[in-house]
């Protein structure tokens, strides 16, 4: 497919394979493109508990009454419910947030496995197969953060994973549901006068932690990524290879703190959720993959996987990531100079960013 991001696609399921060299094609990939496709065939997460997360996210959006989600808005702590255009990703260039609404679920509780937060009374019922989910992409995180550990030589080998498992402290984990509407002749324009300007499901963003697992559906079509030149490409749903798998392939993207983590070495990739196709507005991209449309209602889970929030970010102890650092001589670290933070530090930072409207309102009381 021409005019599309070429993201390759690596199957990690058969444990037969050479490790070293899955670990390698892993390392590989998050250098050059900063996204990964892992090929679902339903032996780490089972198909049928996508497909039933998916129709979780239709009740919770569609039939939840909006008061129930108003009473669980999202905290300081990154869990809850965010209304339409709560959530501003690329604050510099929106004039209004994002087309989209959300609902952020934390990491179960350690004890008795129980979500730590309010839920709509509509979905209570379907807590027990959150958390399992929940810790379903906490297990395959887990497995992805041990081979990029592999593959950069990483010494003592359980580095990345030992920072991730839940007994050794409390993280900043989330696992999102997210619903985009329709496209509107006001969605894709601007509706008041001063709201003009580019309208965006997901403004330009990079994702905040260690790494993301995005699951989405065949034909939703929007998310693109930003290549090396600058230029938009959109993130075909399934790729060639992947049409008759018993489901889309998990998209895997390389987080700003895993990046920042590795002195630059693995790249954190700018990408949005755009309305496809469309002709108003100078978000809109002109390519729409084939088989896939981008003005129906959209709907994506994403597993964002964050270290304990304790963990300092210093580089990591592998001689490829040292050696890059000095090679770019602090250019190749996010944010520029390096500064000693923690997972917990870097994650309010962007928090902040991102929620205006929540951290304005506590100002204000």
């Amino acid at each position: 497919m021409a005019g599309v991001a070429k993201i390759p696609v690596i199957d990690i399921s058969d444990d037969n394979q050479d490790q070293a060299q899955v670990a390698k094609k892993l390392v590989e990939a998050a250098i050059e493109h900063g996204f990964i496709y892992i090929k679902n065939t339903g032996k780490d997460i089972p198909v049928e508990d996508v497909d039933a997360a998916f129709e979780l996210a239709r009740k919770l959006f569609k039939k939840t009454p909006v008061e129930e989600k108003q009473a669980c808005t999202i905290q300081k702590n990154n869990r809850g419910w965010s209304a339409m255009h709560y959530e501003t990703l690329d604050p510099k260039n929106q004039r209004v947030g994002d087309f989209k609404e959300a609902f952020n679920f934390g990491e179960p509780s350690q004890q008795d496995g129980n979500l730590q937060q309010p839920i709509p009374p509509t979905i209570r019922s379907s807590e027990p197969f959150i958390s399992r989910f929940h810790t379903l992409c906490h297990h395959l995180s887990l497995r992805l953060n041990t081979l990029l550990g592999q593959g950069l030589s990483v010494s003592p080998p359980d580095f990345f994973t030992s920072a991730h498992l839940r007994e050794n402290g409390a993280s900043g984990t989330i696992l999102r549901l997210l619903y985009y509407p329709p496209a509107t002749p006001s969605s894709l324009a601007g509706g008041a006068e001063e709201e003009k300007g580019d309208n965006v499901r997901a403004g330009a963003h990079s994702d905040y932690g260690s790494m993301t697992l995005l699951f989405r559906l065949k034909g939703q079509a929007g998310l693109e990524i930003q290549t090396h030149q600058g230029t938009w490409v959109p993130v075909p749903v399934c790729p060639p290879g992947t049409e008759t798998d018993p489901a889309p392939p998990i998209l895997v993207n390389i987080g700003d703190l895993l990046s920042y983590w590795t002195n630059g070495l693995l790249r954190s990739t700018v990408h949005r959720v755009v309305f496809p196709g469309a002709t108003a507005g100078s978000s809109s991209s002109t390519t729409v993959v084939e088989g896939e449309t981008g003005g129906e209602e959209r709907y994506s889970i994403a597993y964002f996987c964050h270290p304990v929030g304790t963990t300092k970010l210093e580089p990591v102890p592998s001689e490829r990531v040292r050696a890059f650092g000095e090679e770019q001589n602090g250019k190749g670290v996010i944010n520029g100079e390096r500064k000693m933070l923690t997972a917990d530090e870097h994650l309010n930072m962007r928090l902040q960013a991102s929620y205006l409207k929540l951290y304005e309102d506590e100002k204000k009381e």
